[in-house]
């Protein structure tokens, strides 16, 4: 997995709902396929065949946390010349002059709503690097959308 990058927060986050899937829900996931073996033919037995597939995505999400814990780079609100993961970007819109306002995130906190984009998102590919007063267009299917970087905080 290459580098991921994590808000302190997220950090721990992510490392809560580990330590939650591999302390508590591995349990609670034996404890039902013990369950549903007591019950007898395990060919026609939907709670086992249920609690086996829960398993699997447990485990499977598990190895994922695992990997990008591993791999984080923690990150925080660094003051720049140039947009860098941890930045908070303002951008002009060319065509109206609508200003809207981004944090650079990792993947796993991208949040648009909350008003954070990933740097590996199309806007924060093509912000990535910029400098304030720098000119981008993006395609969009809507067609190209211009922007202005207008403050880099």
């Amino acid at each position: 997995m290459s580098k991921e990058y994590l808000s302190k927060e997220k950090y721990k986050e992510l490392e809560e709902e580990l330590n939650s899937l591999v302390s508590v829900k591995r349990r609670e996931i034996a404890e039902r396929l013990e369950y549903a073996r007591s019950l007898g033919d395990l060919a026609e037995n939907a709670e086992y065949h249920s609690a086996r597939d829960e398993q699997g995505e447990i485990e499977s999400r598990i190895e994922f946390l695992t990997e990008l814990l591993k791999s984080a780079e923690i990150i925080g609100h660094k003051k720049s010349d140039e947009v860098i993961v941890g930045s908070i970007v303002t951008l002009k819109k060319d065509k109206d002059g609508e200003k809207v306002t981004y944090t650079i995130v990792g993947r796993e906190e991208a949040d648009l709503l909350n008003g954070k984009i990933s740097y590996v998102s199309p806007l924060g590919q093509a912000i990535m690097g910029k400098t304030k007063k720098d000119k981008i267009s993006l395609e969009t299917p809507k067609g190209v959308i211009g922007y202005s970087i207008v403050e880099i905080d």
